[in-house]
């Protein structure tokens, strides 16, 4: 079974979800819980580094498609940074970029967020 972990850290109101290992069909659903509690709890400035990401499937990019609506009618937003390169030619393949955000570095995402709240 593939290795995934999805942890989450705080950068003033901005939340940071570390995701490492394999998201696939198996292991898309930790992923999901962790963006529904930050959702539930009002919390939905999100940021997901994918640095320690080594792959993704269909199953984990439609994580990504099936919160966007929902976080952005509460105010937030998902944005996407650090992303290795074999991972964002999979997004960009795919138009994600036409609807995400996505930073080389996450401090640029965090600064965006802070720009938008002032």
């Amino acid at each position: 079974m593939a290795s995934f972990n999805a942890s989450v850290r705080q950068s003033g109101k901005t939340y940071i979800i570390d995701i490492s290992g394999d998201l696939d069909a198996h292991t898309s659903i930790e992923l999901e819980r962790t963006i529904q509690e930050l959702i539930d709890t009002g919390r939905t400035n999100i940021i997901v580094n994918f640095s320690k990401l080594n792959y993704i499937s269909s199953a984990g990019l439609g994580v990504f498609m099936s919160f966007i609506d929902e976080v952005r009618s509460k105010g937030g937003d998902i944005k996407f940074s650090n992303m290795p390169d074999k991972i964002f030619q999979v997004f960009d393949l795919l138009g994600f970029p036409l609807l995400y955000e996505i930073y080389d570095d996450e401090n640029k995402a965090i600064e965006k967020f802070q720009m938008t709240a002032s």
